[in-house]
């Protein structure tokens, strides 16, 4: 029988988990964190029974001390507290399911500790993950993280254990349910962007605060993520250029339904010699690209390498089940390799992201109608696209460097957007 402690337990990821673990009869949960949701707690109690040796709360420790009086355990509060229930002696298991920076401490303290981890938090990871996965192998301990990327999509574990034999080349995206399903309608429906978002919300698939996912950020933190393992080098997020989908219109889905193609939120890198280049932003698919008919809330990643080629990973990438299964899965690899550091490559020494201006396109640019002759004249190769909008002229233009691009259209009084095309 293995023991875990969860933090973030009340949460949608480590409630879900507790739900998995229960069918696990080989798994026993022996600490929770719980956040605020004193409630949720107790229902968990009722619901899941397990046999715990110690709680912690953010800030009510008498409430909670109260509503588990039937519990002859100790309940904690504050960072000493949660630093305490992660590296409680009876847990050899750690599930980090925290939201935001609060898991890096606990995390470092539990391998600090001995013991194993399955995160499930892709600020840690994105933030510490340089300095956490070398610390596990010099403690000699596990440090999993499957469900901080791709959600239930396996893409850790291949590139890491899988893929060792390539080079590899390139990885593109869709990393992000939310706007995958956002653009998904707006395409198939014609519907604008706030209604859909609206709609996402309702459904729950969307949060209240839609920023990090309509603005790329939620896909940049994983492609981040992405990048430093198959490169083996750590990627700040803060330098890939990011784009989200704020300012895609109904006029843009008429363009790329001419252009027989779909937009869609890439995230991409790509090896460029020595260094690579790295890119979040809405993206034009032809039918042929293998991203372009992945719609609605699943995702989807490509990943090429030098010798196999294209191999490509889909699923459902968000959802508390499909993250709950990646985790649990985590904890059983976690187990099978006890006292075996599973290596993972990720050094602390930093990759440099190329200069946005080098890296290289094709444009999809609508300006007003009016501009037409001085973009056949100013652009090297300009390939009308009709898109049946008014008093436009919308073009697609030749590979061109980010650089000769802004430079050119700088000069157009009548600009009104471009959108990259995906190769």
């Amino acid at each position: 029988m293995k023991k875990i402690a969860i933090l973030g337990s009340t949460g949608s990821i480590g409630t879900q988990t507790l739900e998995v673990v229960a069918e696990h009869k080989d798994i026993e949960v022996v600490a929770l964190a719980c956040g605020r949701n004193i409630q949720m707690l107790e229902s968990q109690m009722r619901q899941f029974q397990p046999k715990l040796v110690a709680v912690w709360n953010e800030t009510d420790a008498v409430t909670l001390r109260n509503s588990t009086r039937d519990l002859s355990i100790p309940v904690y509060t504050g960072m000493e507290g949660l630093l305490a229930v992660a590296t409680i002696p009876e847990a050899e298991i750690l599930v980090t399911a925290i939201v935001g920076m609060l898991g890096i401490r606990p995390t470092i303290a539990a391998i600090e500790a001995g013991k194993d981890i399955a995160l499930a938090n892709k600020e840690t990871l994105v933030t510490a993950g340089h300095l956490i996965i070398p610390l596990a192998k010099e403690k000699n301990v596990n440090f999993m993280f499957e469900a901080s990327v791709g959600g239930g999509i396996p893409i850790i574990r291949p590139l890491n254990q899988s893929l060792t034999a390539d080079r590899i080349e390139q990885i593109n995206g869709i990393l992000n349910g939310t706007t995958n399903y956002i653009l998904t309608k707006m395409a198939q429906e014609g519907s604008d962007f706030a209604d859909v978002l609206k709609e996402a919300q309702e459904l729950g698939y969307a949060e209240k605060d839609p920023t990090a996912d309509v603005e790329g950020y939620d896909a940049c933190r994983k492609i981040a993520i992405l990048t430093s393992l198959a490169y083996g080098q750590q990627v700040d997020f803060e330098t890939i250029h990011t784009e989200g989908i704020t300012k895609i219109t109904t006029e843009d889905m008429k363009y790329a339904k001419t252009m027989d193609m779909a937009i869609k939120l890439l995230a991409s890198s790509k090896r460029e010699g020595e260094s690579f280049s790295a890119i979040v932003a809405p993206m034009l698919l032809s039918k042929n690209h293998p991203l372009c008919n992945v719609n609605d809330v699943f995702n989807a990643i490509c990943v090429t390498g030098n010798m196999l080629g294209d191999v490509m990973f889909y699923g459902k990438g968000a959802g508390k089940e499909a993250t709950a299964s990646a985790v649990v899965s985590d904890v059983v690899d976690a187990v099978k390799h006890m006292n075996v550091n599973v290596m993972t490559i990720w050094e602390d020494e930093k990759q440099e992201v190329a200069p946005m201006d080098e890296m290289k396109n094709r444009f999809f640019v609508r300006i007003g109608a009016s501009e037409k002759a001085k973009a056949e004249d100013l652009f090297e190769e300009v390939t009308p696209v009709d898109g049946g909008i008014a008093d436009e002229f919308g073009f697609l233009t030749g590979t061109m460097t980010e650089k000769e691009f802004n430079e050119t259209i700088s000069q157009f009084d009548t600009f009104i957007t471009r959108i990259r095309v995906g190769f």
